[in-house]
């Protein structure tokens, strides 16, 4: 007794296993996390090292060297790079994605604790954290006040906000920007200074020595004890004014004679602004492995409580949200679901004419769809976009099977059986081809599933999801489905009007189909009039007008028929082998994630002030447009050379223009800007960080910088030409105002001054030292030493500054340096090990990411000289892109592999498989053509929609030959077994088609958040079942003529 049959015998025992599955799958519903895509967030970490006042090329030698070669030989290492800045050093460690991000970080540490020792003693220590360097707050918040000044309100952040922040589960970082931190700012006069004889470095010394906390001992007796404390820390401007320096004859020299003490900002190299109004801000930056919207649903949480802890006067306003977009995608992916429901629940209903016979296959939908997470909960699956995305396919699937298997039952019972018969006899019937149908569906993801590298990831869960839908739909079609057709179904029952006409528009086409296979699907016997009309054999009387073309027809030889098949055939390959090189590819659509930035870029040697300047056009530019609701301004992040901005749109239902149209408006009116170079920047896909662009070619070389600047101006020229390339830009510049100083050591030596005094007094005085600290409240700040701003504001003033000599005479500069002004790189970079430049950009509207690489790939070709130690490689979304375009054309691959082998074993033939499988270059047709006419392109969802797609046309084939090979083998010939299993499939082919079309049609017509993805993979979907199918049902009663064996057992001859 098969499971189909105990099921339709014991309907209880049926129905509970259906409700355990319901059961099971609600409780494992509300355990699975929600986020945007599944985890596939690589491992990384990040090295930072300061060396104060070192230059930006010693950077490189004496620190990111060192450390890049220690930590090159860590197991699992993808690519390291490295950002060598002035006085900083930025080591980012990319690992494969099954690397362990805890055993990361701990190797990384070890290997900075081993060369430790080689790299200079005065740098700070290393710190190494699990999160990217340059990684893209989740989060911007803006705190302002009217009545506060900054130093307040930032005193209020550290105090208050950064504690309760910094606890919420995920977050990794939370820095300020436009941070005005308390620091007390010794401003040196140096005309005081020299005229009373005195350095810097006794000025430090005395204040050192006058501001210490030190514990003094205890008061013992015996009855007491006494701890005592020395309060000799300073805490108050004019505390630290009043520290002597010298004294003598009566006179005592203060600190305040020579300089200007004050309680101010620590840094002013920074600002931000909230829709105009200054403010600071705080960025939350979550872990690598985090999931965003859990980190961003407990900051919500936490800014609650924080706004209760904080003044009235203190405004916290979240500026931006990258969670609001995933949390809007997700509901739009729900609102597709109920929609695919509706309209597949439609078809059944309309094909089956019946709402009692309708409720067997819809009982089907909740069942598979609630069941699927039980299997997603087992497998550690969470409820994403693509997850969610599978169960939209899902649903147009899952009915599939019920379909089948009603439609055979219900065939059973109109030849007369009673309903508890016809069900035991259907589902035997059908169940082979129900089992076949399900494992080939299934198989097709398997290789996708084990595709490693991040694609492979990525899809892994939509690929499961669905194919755990598939098989929780087949053993409810095998158990449930019987049961209910046994229970539902009534012979000869009387149908009302809309299913009798219904009935009459099948059977037309039916008698219609029939009659094209009489002319494509017949042998010589027939041509001859040896054999009875295809119709008559298939009980069906051709209406006049097919008669008279069929009797058309049976005048040409046998082969016209199946040569016009061949031939449409031929037809769809070639058109399959025109479209495919002809459509754009690229790594993902672009989405509307309803966030624009704009990055601005001074000429280098520019201000703080001159930067902003033009920050604040562009504000007032961006603000000009009603679609932005809210406009974050940053400047002097990383330097003070840089200004960005970051622009929230209104909610998408309440605007018409789309962020890329918007884009181009602001990149329009950026114009209007003259003193910055701009670019700007809409979020890429898949989860990568914000401030990527999508094109990132590097350029590698053994050689020096200055050389390779040479290169990559010409490659930055060729790329200004090109039309798919927009805004190119390049990391290195060599244009940085440097005023380089050299000790004349054979001087210095003959005054007694040591190079590294030198070397101390100008750090301090121009760059500024922290000498000390104080204390304000329960939190400690810097004393900071440095130069008045008069005093150092052109080159000459540097030689007027004096040291000590070892005979104790002062010593001006200028007489021991020689000094001149040239240019010098911003920052130097890295990239596996090797220097490296990369150029970016932005790709232009009409044009894809495949496109552009292709022209740097042939543009590399010509201007990287051969033999000079020259190298290419890609970084960010086009790394992606090249990793996921090998994968998936394996992958494609290995699917038609599987699913060959799979049917070979079903059907214990190697050339049934081959029969079945002739459809998928027709559905490839039909899927890359509504792709060309919709404006798609060929990325990673409209390829995992061709791979589904696969799977989906195979189940047409798997009726038709599984019914003609069950034909055959009860003693009918070949051709009218053919023409039978096709005609009598028909229906239930039509119907699962319409149902699969129809269901993704809401996905092929999506509007709102991440809508872009969704059509790409729905057109697929609707223009390969579509035209798919038609030729279909043409070809493969074709081929297994011509394929198929003879003779089978028990076959007539």
């Amino acid at each position: 007794m098969g499971l189909s049959e105990l099921s339709v015998r014991r309907p209880v025992l049926a129905t509970v296993m259906s409700l355990l599955l319901v059961l099971v799958g609600l409780v494992s519903f509300f355990t699975l996390t929600v986020r945007e895509y599944p985890r596939t967030d690589e491992p990384v970490v990040t090295v930072r090292a300061s060396y104060s006042g070192a230059s930006a090329a010693v950077v490189e030698s004496r620190l990111a060297k060192p450390l890049e070669d220690s930590i090159a030989g860590i197991e699992g290492v993808d690519v390291i790079s490295s950002i060598s800045r002035a006085g900083q050093a930025q080591i980012t460690v990319r690992f494969v994605l099954e690397k362990d991000p805890d055993n990361a970080a701990a190797e990384v540490r070890d290997r900075v604790a081993r060369v430790r020792a080689r790299l200079p003693a005065e740098i700070d220590e290393p710190v190494v954290a699990k999160v990217e360097a340059d990684a893209t707050p989740v989060i911007w918040l803006a705190f302002s006040s009217a009545q506060r000044s900054p130093l307040e309100i930032n005193e209020l952040m550290l105090r208050i906000a950064r504690p309760l922040l910094q606890t919420v589960p995920g977050v990794a970082d939370t820095p300020i920007f436009g941070e005005r931190r308390y620091a007390m700012r010794v401003a040196l006069q140096p005309e005081r200074m020299a005229a009373h004889g005195l350095t810097v470095e006794e000025i430090e010394s005395a204040i050192r020595a006058s501001n210490l906390e030190l514990p003094a001992g205890r008061i013992e007796s015996h009855e007491r004890e006494l701890n005592v404390v020395s309060h000799t820390e300073l805490a108050t401007p004019s505390q630290f004014a009043d520290i002597v320096l010298r004294h003598g004859a009566g006179l005592k020299l203060r600190l305040g004679d020579v300089a200007q003490v004050e309680e101010g900002p620590a840094s002013l190299r920074s600002r931000v602004r909230f829709n105009g109004q200054e403010a600071v801000s705080m960025g939350i930056v979550r872990q690598a492995t985090a999931n965003p919207l859990e980190v961003a649903a407990g900051i919500r949480q936490a800014l609650q409580r924080l706004r209760a802890e904080l003044p009235g006067d203190v405004q916290v306003t979240i500026a931006n949200d990258n969670a609001v977009f995933i949390e809007r995608s997700i509901a739009s992916v729900y609102a597709t679901i109920a929609e695919a429901v509706l309209l597949v629940v439609l078809v059944i209903v309309v094909f089956l004419g019946s709402l009692r016979a309708a409720l067997v296959p819809i009982v089907t939908i909740p069942i598979s769809l609630i069941g699927t997470f039980a299997l997603m909960a087992l497998a550690g699956f969470s409820i994403n976009t693509l997850t969610l995305l599978a169960m939209v396919l899902a649903i147009g699937l899952v009915v599939d099977d019920a379909i089948v298997m009603l439609e055979n039952i219900h065939r059973h019972i109109e030849a007369g059986q009673r309903p508890f018969e016809a069900a035991i006899a259907g589902a035997r019937e059908i169940g082979f081809a129900i089992v076949a149908m399900t494992l080939t569906l299934a198989a097709v993801y398997a290789p996708l599933a084990f595709t490693p590298g991040r694609t492979g990831r990525l899809f892994a869960e939509f690929a499961l999801t669905l194919a755990g839908a598939v098989l929780v739909s087949g053993f409810v079609a095998l158990t449930l489905s019987p049961m209910l057709c046994a229970l539902l179904l009534r012979p000869h029952a009387q149908a009302g009007r809309w299913a009798q006409a219904v009935q009459r528009a099948l059977r037309g086409l039916e008698r219609g189909y029939a009659s094209v296979l009489g002319w494509t699907v017949r042998t010589r016997a027939e041509a001859a009039g040896q054999a009875p009309a295809a119709a008559k054999e298939t009980a069906l009387a051709p209406p006049p007008a097919a008669s008279t073309l069929l009797a058309a027809a049976a005048q040409r030889p046998v082969w016209a028929g199946r040569m016009a098949v061949l031939l449409a055939m031929l037809g769809c390959g070639l058109a399959l082998a025109w479209l495919y090189p002809r459509l754009p590819a690229e790594l993902a659509p672009m989405e509307d994630r309803g966030t624009l930035q704009v990055r601005m870029s001074a000429p280098d040697g520019a201000s703080l002030d001159y930067t902003d300047r033009y920050v604040r056009e562009a504000e007032a530019l961006v603000r000009r447009h009603p679609e932005f609701d809210r406009v974050f301004a940053s400047v002097g992040n990383p330097t003070v050379q840089n200004g960005t901005l970051i622009v929230r749109t209104v909610d998408w239902s309440e605007r018409q223009r789309g962020i890329e149209a918007l884009a181009a408006q602001v990149g329009r009116d950026m114009r209007e800007v003259p003193g910055v170079f701009s670019f700007l920047n809409t979020p890429p896909p898949l989860g990568m960080g914000f401030s990527s662009r999508p094109l990132q070619y590097v350029i590698q070389t053994t050689g020096s910088y200055e050389q390779l600047h040479e290169i990559v101006q010409q490659f930055m020229q060729a790329m200004r030409e090109h039309p798919a390339i927009d805004s190119p830009d390049v990391d290195l510049r060599l244009s940085a105002p440097q005023l380089r100083i050299e000790v004349d050591r054979e001087r210095a030596a003959d005054l007694g001054v040591q190079p590294a005094t030198v070397a101390r007094t100008l750090e301090s005085l121009l760059g500024g030292r922290i000498v000390t600290r104080y204390k304000k409240g329960a939190e400690q700040y810097d004393v900071w030493v440095q130069l008045a701003a008069p005093a150092r504001a052109t080159p000459e003033q540097v030689g007027r500054i004096q040291v000590r000599s070892a005979q104790g005479a002062l010593v001006p500069l200028s007489a021991l340096l020689r000094s001149d002004e040239g240019a010098a790189p911003r920052e130097l970079n890295h990239f596996g090990q090797r220097r490296s430049a990369t150029l970016t950009a932005r790709i232009a509207p009409g044009y894809t990411l495949g496109q552009a690489l292709d022209f740097m790939d042939e543009l590399a070709a010509r201007t990287l000289p051969a033999g000079q130690g020259y190298a290419t490689a890609l970084s960010g979304a086009s790394r992606e892109y090249r990793s996921a375009q090998g994968a998936l054309t394996l992958v494609f691959a290995l699917a038609l592999l599987f699913i060959y082998l799979v049917l070979a074993a079903q059907f214990e033939s190697f050339v049934d498989p081959l029969v079945i499988m002739v459809s998928v270059p027709l559905s490839m047709v039909g899927a890359l053509l509504a792709l060309w006419l919709s404006g798609g392109t060929l990325n990673v969802y409209s390829q995992i929609g061709l791979i589904t797609l696969v799977g989906l046309i195979t189940k047409h084939g798997i009726l038709i030959v599984e019914f003609a090979n069950q034909m055959r083998q009860q003693g009918m010939a070949l051709a009218k077994a053919t023409r039978t299993a096709a005609v009598q499939r028909l229906r239930p082919i039509l119907m699962t088609t319409a149902a699969m079309a129809l269901g993704a049609l809401p996905l092929a017509l999506a509007s709102g958040a991440g809508a872009e993805s969704r059509r790409q993979i729905g057109w697929v979907i609707v223009g390969g079942m579509g035209l798919g199918t038609l030729l279909t049902l043409l070809l493969v009663p074709t081929v297994y003529l011509l394929l198929a064996r003879r003779r089978v057992p028990g076959a007539r001859a």
